[in-house]
């Protein structure tokens, strides 16, 4: 099927996806009263005096702002706000579509730091929770730290922890699959921008593995020239041998292989350097840098991708919707670490038998968004 002639056709004829609807309906003057003049000034008196109350009156308990800038929009690069849209559009259907959440795309037509924070902390009052997506590196990570610091809502860089969480999720299948254990492995990510490092994180969080990450020039280390700020940050938990060379080089004897980079970068020669069991998470969109039929041929034991047309999809859907449902039900103010991990936990726990094509559930699992919700607290 073609996926591009078909997105145009129907996005054009319903003139987007997303639309707001009513919770009743005003076909009588006692409602219009009601929920407008003169009835609402009571609303609005009581919840200016009772700020903390406002999640019971209003729709605070179950609204999130989708916010881009549409610096890094999925696998398009720096295509803008308008290019942005159609794909915050669409975070705002499976935010509904699978817990029930009103999410309000809002694309900004500025990119600095200090510009994207006061615009989302401006327009704060009016949700119950953050969602910020395809805002590039390295200022999506001061963004999102401080936004979090001056807010008392709950708000998350999907981009980063929502990959992040199904990556270890997956891992932890594959774990059981392969009879590695993720503390002993040897893991290589290439990609340090956004879903890399979150990734990296978040797995040395949990199971502190030895991690290789490697970019454009090599692996990263502390005696390589010209390290930005984030990157020398990542050699805080990765790469303590200082280990220096190319990808091919980190690739040998490596247990887990993570890609969030690009098209085509992996070869077989080097799947079949690797340890025995691989595991291959190549996640770069709408091309993998190996395709899986590739990667399985060179001896990796399973195999992961971004696209939904290969077994073990990481796919963000998997978690953000259960993540915001919890917090909002729940009235968590930050989603923190520990919150990460027990959402990977469950998705994991939910492939009751995991094997090499089946490492995650189905985005379309109906257990998911309340069993994630339920540990959200």
């Amino acid at each position: 099927m073609d996926y591009q002639e078909k997105a145009l056709k129907k996005h054009k004829e319903l003139r987007g996806k997303i639309e707001v609807t009513l919770k009743d309906t005003l076909d009588t003057q006692e409602k219009l009263s009601t929920y407008y003049t003169p009835g609402v000034a009571a609303v609005s008196s009581y919840v200016a005096a009772h700020p903390e109350e406002a999640r019971d009156y209003t729709w605070l308990n179950n609204s999130v702002a989708i916010v881009s800038d549409g610096s890094a929009v999925l696998g398009l690069g720096n295509i803008g706000p308008y290019g942005a849209l159609p794909v915050m559009e669409g975070k705002a259907m499976l935010f509904k579509h699978f817990a029930g959440i009103d999410a309000v795309p809002i694309v900004l037509n500025v990119h600095t730091a200090d510009e994207i924070v006061a615009a989302v902390t401006a327009i704060a009052p009016s949700f119950g929770g953050i969602n910020l997506e395809d805002i590039a590196a390295p200022i999506c990570f001061e963004v999102e730290d401080r936004i979090k610091a001056e807010l008392n809502i709950p708000v998350m860089h999907d981009d980063q922890h929502g990959t992040a969480i199904v990556v270890l999720a997956g891992l932890i299948n594959a774990m059981k699959v392969t009879g590695k254990d993720l503390h002993s492995c040897r893991v290589v990510c290439v990609g340090a921008g956004a879903a890399g490092t979150a990734i990296m994180k978040l797995l040395y969080r949990y199971a502190r593995p030895v991690i290789l990450a490697v970019d454009s020039q090599g692996i990263i280390s502390k005696n390589r020239p010209g390290l930005t700020f984030e990157k020398r940050k990542l050699l805080e938990f990765t790469n303590s041998n200082a280990v220096e060379g190319t990808l091919e080089d980190a690739m040998e004897n490596a247990d887990i292989f993570i890609g969030v980079s690009q098209a085509g970068l992996v070869t077989t020669k080097m799947i079949q350097s690797m340890a025995k069991g691989a595991i291959i998470f190549a996640m770069a969109n709408p091309t993998p840098e190996i395709m899986p039929a590739d990667a399985r041929l060179a001896g990796a034991a399973i195999v992961a991708t971004g696209r939904s047309d290969f077994p073990n999809q990481v796919n963000n859907a998997l978690a953000f919707p259960g993540i915001f449902r919890g917090a909002l039900d729940n009235r968590v103010n930050k989603i923190t670490d520990q919150h990460k991990i027990n959402a990977a936990e469950v998705i994991a726990s939910l492939v009751q038998e995991p094997s090499a094509n089946m490492i995650v559930p189905s985005v379309l699992d109906e257990r998911l968004v309340p069993a994630i919700a339920a540990i959200i607290r």
